[in-house]
């Protein structure tokens, strides 16, 4: 049974820092791209960013380039989002989410075929 973990939300002030992590399990990691994907309130889900299965290729939403960080540790079977210089409108719910390798690469969050049960995330003005 697959299962994707998130961990590490919470609440801070505007241009404070979160990392947040994803453990996977019940899946050959290393051979699946991972997403983070976030929901506002009344808002549709949109992608942050997305990273391949070796690391090697990342993909941010244009809103986050230059303070969010993709990163992998597939010994670890971990992924994680480094936010940085947050922003009261980076307020939403986290996921992460996963797709094999070489069937899906987008932000576009309808591909992703795995889901974990997300991680809130609340930066105040």
């Amino acid at each position: 049974q697959v299962q994707l973990a998130e961990s590490g939300g919470g609440s801070v002030q505007a241009g404070g820092s979160l990392r947040l992590s994803c453990t996977a399990s019940g899946l050959p990691f290393g051979d699946y791209n991972m997403g983070w994907i976030r929901q506002a309130p009344g808002k549709e889900r949109e992608g942050v960013s997305c990273i391949s299965r070796n690391g090697r290729s990342t993909v941010y939403l244009d809103s986050v380039k230059g303070r969010f960080t993709i990163s992998r540790d597939n010994a670890k079977n971990t992924l994680y989002l480094q936010m940085n210089s947050l922003k009261p409108e980076d307020t939403a719910m986290y996921y992460c989410a996963a797709v094999r390798s070489g069937t899906y690469w987008s932000l576009n969050p309808r591909g992703y075929t795995h889901w974990g049960q997300g991680t809130q995330v609340t930066v105040s003005s």
